[in-house]
């Protein structure tokens, strides 16, 4: 005998804490399944781009710090990329390996409060427990550095604002095996939990052909066997001086990105490893840079690896000091693109998993 059911319009957010920020996702649910599924953004951080035409290049670098606040060096790192390129300036070398370095760290402490978040979404809080104890070396790392703990204003076109402090490459040395030992406790506590396992084993799945015509990047591309990484296939900074490898899976769902992501930690530890036994003694921290940046009439588009995939700014000049047009191509943003596909026909138990399983950040989303 059918069963006759009432359609109902329900509101995820703003508000829900999986939505990580003030964003919001509007289901029209059959039952407990979802038929309909419809992003709502445009609460946080907005304006950001049309903002910067009337900022130097120097005052927009605060503002990429918000476009995801929790991993502002790659974001800084983006911008000041895409205008040394155009103005093709030279970078010295110990500037280039803080710069490394930071964006690594931020790499590892994105993934762990990603994973510690992904776990609270889903019932289990020792491990955002967990993953906050340990991200907090690393934000104190930041802290002596750059006197910032999450907005960090610390790249500066042509180098870095300030060089690292007596000590602190040695600390960084030493968080390395730490951090390698506590990835392995993780494992140990959720990775093959059966009830863990039963939540996100083949929940939000797709294949290659639907990632790319999404333009899905990061680890919602490579869990479906696509060998796509920008430190390695554009290579930008100094990342061709080091030896990694890029984590894939054929998975395609939320497990396989799970895995994805704590491997990355991984190999973010190889890069740190080796950046900090090859660090300079000495050396510049800031090339030579004019005094009030006016790039040559022209544009250019700058793409790196964030943690959530390929970040890019892309710069229109017209010779002032500000620049005539600004564009980012924020990774969340297009990301999230697929959730509507991937939420249809799910139920609402999954909504929560397949969200996070994306890993989006609101700031760059709206922005």
């Amino acid at each position: 005998m059918a069963i006759r059911t009432e359609e109902l319009l329900l509101n995820v957010g703003p508000q829900h804490p999986s939505t990580h920020g003030v964003f919001r996702i509007v289901v029209k649910l059959d039952g407990e399944i979802i038929t309909e599924a419809i992003p709502v953004m445009g609460y946080l951080h907005r304006g950001t781009e049309k903002l910067a035409e009337n900022l130097t290049y120097t005052q927009i670098i605060p503002y990429t710090d918000r476009l995801d606040y929790v991993s502002a060096m790659t974001n800084n790192y983006v911008l000041v990329n895409a205008v040394e390129k155009l103005m093709q300036l030279e970078i010295p070398e110990r500037a280039e390996f803080l710069r490394l370095i930071v964006m690594e760290l931020q790499r590892v402490a994105s993934h762990m409060v990603w994973w510690g978040t992904y776990l609270l979404d889903i019932g289990a809080m020792s491990p955002f427990l967990f993953a906050f104890r340990d991200r907090e070396i690393i934000i104190d790392l930041f802290n002596e550095l750059c006197g910032a703990r999450l907005t960090y204003n610390y790249m500066r076109v042509g180098g870095v604002k300030w060089d690292a402090p007596e000590g602190w490459i040695q600390k960084v040395r030493e968080f390395i095996p730490y951090m390698r030992g506590k990835l392995d406790q993780y494992n140990d506590l959720v990775s093959g939990n059966e009830i863990f396992l039963a939540r996100i084993k083949g929940v939000g799945k797709y294949d290659a052909e639907t990632a790319i015509a999404y333009g899905l990047s990061g680890a919602n591309l490579r869990c479906t066997g696509v060998n796509w990484d920008l430190r390695k296939d554009q290579p930008y900074s100094i990342y061709n001086r080091f030896d990694f490898d890029v984590p894939v899976s054929t998975g395609g769902d939320c497990y396989a990105r799970y895995l994805l992501r704590l491997e990355e930690i991984h190999q973010s530890l190889r890069i740190l490893e080796q950046a900090v036994e090859q660090f300079p003694a000495e050396g510049e921290i800031m090339g030579k840079v004019p005094r009030v940046l006016r790039p040559a009439e022209g544009e250019v588009y700058a793409g790196i690896e964030s943690p959530r995939g390929e970040i890019g700014c892309h710069i229109i000049s017209k010779g002032k000091d500000k620049p005539y047009r600004l564009k980012f191509r924020r990774p969340s943003f297009v990301n999230l693109q697929i959730l509507p596909k991937l939420l249809v026909g799910e139920t609402m138990t999954n909504l929560i998993t397949i969200l996070g399983g994306i890993d989006i950040v609101v700031g760059e989303v709206d922005s």
